[in-house]
């Protein structure tokens, strides 16, 4: 009879257990680490093949050799209805006005939006490619916008940030790859 007991016992505990096991890896998986360090799988490779129209109908769009250009470029993950995107916009103005060559993966946008967002804040990417429908983004691992990489000369995916960047993420996560230094003036 104890037996009985003992395993009635266990099948009214075993659910609220098992739920409590599940919420706390749940937990550990929200608040264990930052987000913004999130590696990529890409990181050292060649970036995916891609080709994209551009937001105008006579834009050139965006291609994956346009990536290889023999210096250090950046690759910004953007959308118009995205709010941090708005917050990090003034520092990739500040790389375009600092000479580096900055590409826009426009993603999963209305290409109206996307082009009243460039004009209102102003226009820091070389080319804009259009990725309506997110394809090209998810090739590179994106989770979500906004996210920057720094692509090598030959095309090779050197740094990824997940997030919207702040001069102390510019200066720690993406300069440092580009050899470059911004003055104070463009924080």
């Amino acid at each position: 009879m104890a037996m009985a007991e003992k395993q009635s016992a266990l099948r009214r505990w075993l659910p609220m257990l098992a739920a409590f096991g599940f919420f706390g890896l749940f937990y550990v998986a929200l608040f264990a680490g930052d987000p913004t360090r999130l590696p990529s799988a890409l990181t050292g490779q060649k970036v995916p093949d891609f080709a994209l129209p551009g937001l105008e109908a006579d834009s050139a769009g965006l291609r994956s050799s346009d990536l290889a250009t023999g210096r250090p470029v950046v690759l910004n993950v953007w959308a118009s209805w995205c709010g941090p995107c708005r917050e990090e916009h003034p520092q990739l103005m500040a790389l375009a006005r600092a000479g580096v060559t900055v590409f826009g993966l426009n993603y999963k946008d209305d290409a109206d939006a996307a082009r009243r967002f460039i004009g209102a804040l102003g226009n820091p990417y070389t080319r804009i490619g259009a990725d309506t429908r997110g394809r090209v983004a998810i090739d590179f691992g994106v989770y979500g916008v906004p996210e920057t990489f720094v692509i090598d000369g030959t095309g090779r995916i050197v740094s990824r940030f997940a997030g919207p960047l702040a001069r102390a993420s510019l200066e720690s996560d993406i300069l440092p790859h580009l050899d470059l230094e911004l003055p104070e003036a463009s924080q």
